[in-house]
């Protein structure tokens, strides 16, 4: 299943603008009140809105949402949707130094991502003992491709997705994200460009795409505004209300990112409710013409 869908995106398809249409998906984080609350009805409303691709960011105890990757499978599937991305967090404990080999619980969790039909299986963090140093950041990058050669032979890529540390965590003389950019081996780990995220790095998301052409065939496509409080200094708002220059960036993510798939985040609202919010983001990418 996996394999076939890695097909559909690999299918270049233009819409009747001429421009080249990706796969288009929601970050189900954007809405995990929502989630935790009633996984079944919220999956419902975004398929209503007319999303065919989601994105879990919720995997515990060989579950998602509180439901076997069966069940959550066939949820989905009853519902028109395709779960063609999910984040688990790569950590300390899925590596075992003395066996050199994943522990049982990263080859789990690789194999439930295959049972749901998942095209990635996306990493969204990386502790700080993976990166306190260069040589340990290095070790992890081949440990990140070894997660690609174990997801491939699923059907399925390894990817790591950024926060703004990257960009600003600075190892012998060299960014973090360039130091796992010129790491790992882009034939087995995909770089999921989180656009909003960086910024709070000080990077900008169309310097990075221009940076690494071709690099970027799953991106978290988001807008940011100045946060009003908190820790950061920019939260996530409606795509094409904020400072990102969005549609700039998904133009170029797709004309020389190599970007196949957009996954739509928000994590903060302004107010409106996540839902909604949600539905206004899908009609602008649609407006662009993504959907």
């Amino acid at each position: 299943m996996a394999a076939a869908g890695l097909a559909v995106l690999n299918q270049s398809t233009f819409a009747a603008s001429g421009k080249k249409k990706v796969a288009v998906g929601m970050q189900l984080y954007s809405v995990r009140e929502d989630m935790t609350k009633d996984p079944g009805g919220s999956l419902k409303k975004i398929a209503d809105m007319g999303y065919k691709y989601v994105e879990h960011a919720n995997y515990v105890n060989r579950k998602f949402y509180g439901y076997t990757p069966q069940e959550f499978r066939k949820l989905l599937d009853d519902l028109g949707l395709k779960n063609i991305s999910g984040h688990t967090v790569f950590g300390l404990n899925h590596w075992d130094d003395a066996k050199k080999d994943f522990t049982d619980a990263w080859k789990y969790t690789v194999e439930d991502a295959a049972v749901l039909g998942q095209e990635y299986v996306i990493s969204p963090w990386m502790d700080e003992k993976m990166r306190n140093s260069y040589d340990n950041l290095k070790k992890y990058c081949e440990i990140f491709n070894k997660c690609g050669e174990l997801c491939k032979k699923s059907g399925m890529k390894y990817g790591y997705h950024n926060h703004d540390f990257e960009f600003s965590q600075m190892l012998n003389n060299q960014s973090v994200f360039d130091i796992i950019m010129n790491s790992i081996d882009p034939k087995m780990v995909v770089i999921q460009l989180d656009t909003g995220n960086l910024y709070n790095g000080g990077a900008k998301a169309l310097d990075v795409l221009k940076k690494f052409p071709n690099r970027f065939e799953n991106v978290h496509i988001k807008d940011e505004i100045k946060a009003e409080g908190g820790n950061e200094k920019y939260e996530s708002t409606i795509l094409g209300q904020g400072i990102i220059s969005c549609k700039e960036v998904a133009d170029l993510a797709v004309e020389k990112g190599g970007t196949k798939l957009f996954i739509i985040e928000q994590e903060a609202y302004q107010g409106k409710a996540p839902m909604d919010c949600m539905k206004e983001n899908l009609e602008i990418m649609k407006k662009w013409g993504y959907v």
